[in-house]
């Protein structure tokens, strides 16, 4: 429909400032302005700006008194009403991409659709007197038409379509039919039935499988090939059970700590309430995923939480192992993700939280223990002997508790190594019980039945894969299965106050019977000395936690000078056979503190 710019009588009506449009007849929808002064541009641009946007609008020109006014004039127009404002920029913003060959007197016409510069079209002759034509395909009702509806759902089944409307027709005409479009939880669409006419103005979608289409959308194919007029729809709606609504409640409750030891447990706690008045129908599905510092996702696997019924409230609960996550961490918690039960809206249905685990970079300590010492190496050790290693950790979450953290290897005086595994009573594990004292201890209790010298290699780590040291544990032990004692001599000698005893044990065990005689340089015994007052024994090097004192077995001083003692053992009935040790220190034989199995001593006060 042309605007006119007269009356229903033909009188002009001079809209927007414009010329007479009464002239002619077929002047009646013009709009006629000058563009000779600023004023009279200005009213121009003020009408363009009034033309509602999808107005389809002709511009032509009338140069016939060359008039000696372009382009260029147009645009110093900015100096006046500002940047962008002039009659030049209007129709440039517009799609006249030609203006600049408005140099000169010619004539130019522009049509175009207000704010679609795409459909812009436009013709400018070369000279005055050349005539142009400019052809502008427009759309045109036609006989049909759709018109669709918004989406309707989720639902949990479907009930009724109910519509209605009317017809602006006298005669017949107007078809409208109405098809049911089904929209599954990944958007697509399926039209499920179609047809639906003016004799079925309430119809039943109870048939529509609610879990495959969520969603349905109506569409209204309007037809009359009569009278070219719609039928005008008065309502249209789907009736159905919705589906409920929850969301993610954190101001009910929320529990996770932000920062953690590596290992360290996170305890993930959220609210999610029923906020709608319908119950979920199934057991709610949860989805966990930490995204780690190199941006790689770990599904963490959840099972499913209770059914949450109208205006209820469900609480999250998961434990999530750190172990693997030491840095800057995402956790995305979502509940009935995927689609899972229907559910009216989906965006209030997650959560995001940030933590961090701290890297573990400390190294474990790792102790070795032949029979509750410390050996040296070289050390003479048990052939059965009873060695405990035990391996402590600093960290609070990562329990010493695998085996694979300590592997013992033994060296034979072959130069063959052994591997031991924990599948026997040779090699047993007992893993860390309590964040308190994470020690594991490994016991470990071989038979060198061979004599000569070994080596004991231990490789321990904690569970960050610190090593327990810069390098493998290492000692070398000597073995001699013969069971021997040496040459008894006491440290210091001469003493004042006390002295202790030195002497070396071989083979398997320590003899059952076990003591110390000291004597008068006459041969009379002042003092024996009995196994238990000598404390604890092993096979190998001995320096007895029992002092003498110089006092006799009624614990009477005895005077100073010199004193014998001798050593007397019986294992299994037989008395020990004499065994040459040689000092770590100084390699001094221990046969030159003895004659004829006596030791000398020297008492000085």
């Amino acid at each position: 429909r042309p605007w006119q710019n007269v009356d229903e009588n033909g009188n002009n009506l001079f809209l927007y400032g414009s010329g007479s449009a009464n002239c002619r007849e077929s002047r009646n929808w013009n709009f006629e302005f000058s563009y000779m002064t600023p004023q009279s541009r200005k009213k121009m641009m003020d009408f363009m700006e009034a033309i509602p946007a999808g107005s389809f609008v002709v511009v032509r020109s009338v140069d016939a008194n060359d008039p000696g006014s372009f382009s260029s004039t147009w645009m110093s127009d900015t100096t006046l009403y500002g940047s962008g404002q002039s009659l030049y920029h209007k129709l440039l913003s517009a799609g006249f991409t030609g203006i600049d060959q408005l140099n000169s007197p010619k004539p130019w016409i522009m049509i175009y659709t207000k704010d679609d510069v795409s459909k812009t079209e436009f013709s400018v002759g070369l000279t005055r007197e050349d005539q142009i034509i400019l052809s502008y395909d427009v759309n045109v009702p036609s006989g049909s038409g759709d018109i669709t509806s918004p989406s309707f759902g989720p639902a949990l089944s479907w009930k009724n379509l109910i519509w209605s409307g009317t017809s602006s027709d006298t005669a017949p005409g107007d078809e409208p039919k109405i098809s049911i479009i089904g929209i599954n939880y990944s958007g697509q669409k399926t039209t499920l039935i179609e047809n639906i006419g003016l004799n079925q103005l309430q119809f039943d979608l109870s048939a529509i499988d609610a879990k495959t289409y969520p969603y349905l959308q109506l569409k209204l194919s309007n037809t009359d090939t009569v009278h070219f007029t719609p039928y005008q729809l008065e309502r249209w709606m789907v009736t159905y059970a919705p589906a409920p609504e929850g969301a993610v409640a954190p101001n009910l409750y929320f529990s996770m700590k932000d920062t953690l030891e590596v290992g360290e447990t996170i305890d993930f706690k959220l609210a999610f309430k029923n906020i709608s008045d319908y119950n979920f129908s199934d057991s709610l599905k949860i989805k966990i995923v930490v995204t780690d510092i190199n941006n790689v996702s770990h599904v963490i696997p959840v099972i499913k939480h209770k059914i949450l019924n109208a205006h209820d409230t469900l609480h999250v609960k998961h434990l999530i192992d750190t172990k693997l996550f030491t840095g800057p961490n995402s956790l995305y918690v979502e509940v009935n993700p995927d689609n899972d039960q229907p559910e009216q809206y989906h965006f209030n249905n997650f959560i995001y939280r940030n933590f961090f685990v701290k890297g573990d970079v400390t190294n474990p300590v790792l102790d070795v223990t032949f029979d509750n010492v410390h050996i040296l190496n070289g050390d003479i050790v048990a052939a059965k002997p009873s060695i405990l290693m035990k391996l402590k950790d600093e960290s609070v979450a990562l329990l010493l508790d695998d085996t694979t953290l300590v592997q013992i290897q033994v060296k034979d005086p072959n130069g063959v190594t052994t591997t031991y595994s924990y599948n026997s009573d040779t090699l047993r594990f007992t893993p860390a019980q309590q964040a308190s004292d994470n020690t594991a201890s490994i016991e470990f209790n071989p038979y060198f039945a061979v004599d000569g010298n070994y080596e004991l290699i231990v490789k321990g780590r904690d569970k960050s894969g610190n090593m327990a040291g810069n390098m493998d544990y290492k000692v070398s032990f000597q073995v001699i299965n013969k069971a021997m004692i040496s040459n008894l001599f006491n440290y210091p000698n001469p003493f004042t106050t006390s002295t202790a005893f030195v002497f070396t044990i071989t083979g398997v065990e320590v003899p059952q019977n076990f003591k110390i005689q000291i004597l008068t340089v006459t041969g009379k015994i002042v003092r024996e000395i009995t196994k238990t007052e000598l404390g604890s024994l092993r096979v190998g090097r001995n320096i007895t936690e029992y002092k003498w004192d110089g006092t006799d077995q009624y614990g009477q001083k005895l005077a100073n000078g010199v004193y014998l003692y001798r050593i007397v053992t019986n294992l299994h009935g037989k008395s020990l056979e004499k065994y040459t040790d040689v000092m770590r220190n100084d390699n001094v034989n221990t046969d030159r503190f003895f004659n004829k199995g006596y030791g000398k001593m020297y008492l000085m006060r």
